[in-house]
């Protein structure tokens, strides 16, 4: 069982990749066009070239922007001062 567990890790990064690609809208893509960047994680997903070449230079990643309380998200503070 042991012995398949490479196999599934890479099979399930070049799925991730395949699908985040195709999911992704066309002006959050760097480099390349889209298209280009699906053919590459098609053709290197098993060497795992073209998937980590798209998580790491395809997307535009954005740092998710968490509030820790209603009072750091500045829509919020805008509300309240409307509303009153």
């Amino acid at each position: 069982m042991l012995r398949y567990l490479p196999f599934l890790l890479i099979l399930a990064l070049w799925i991730y990749a395949f699908v985040d690609c195709l999911n992704t809208p066309e002006d959050e893509v760097r480099h390349l066009p889209k298209v280009a960047w699906v053919i590459i994680i098609l053709l290197f997903g098993e060497v795992l070239v073209g998937p980590v070449a798209w998580l790491f230079a395809g997307k535009v990643r954005r740092p998710r922007q968490t509030w820790v309380a209603p009072d750091d998200n500045p829509e919020f503070l805008k509300s309240l001062g409307e509303d009153a």
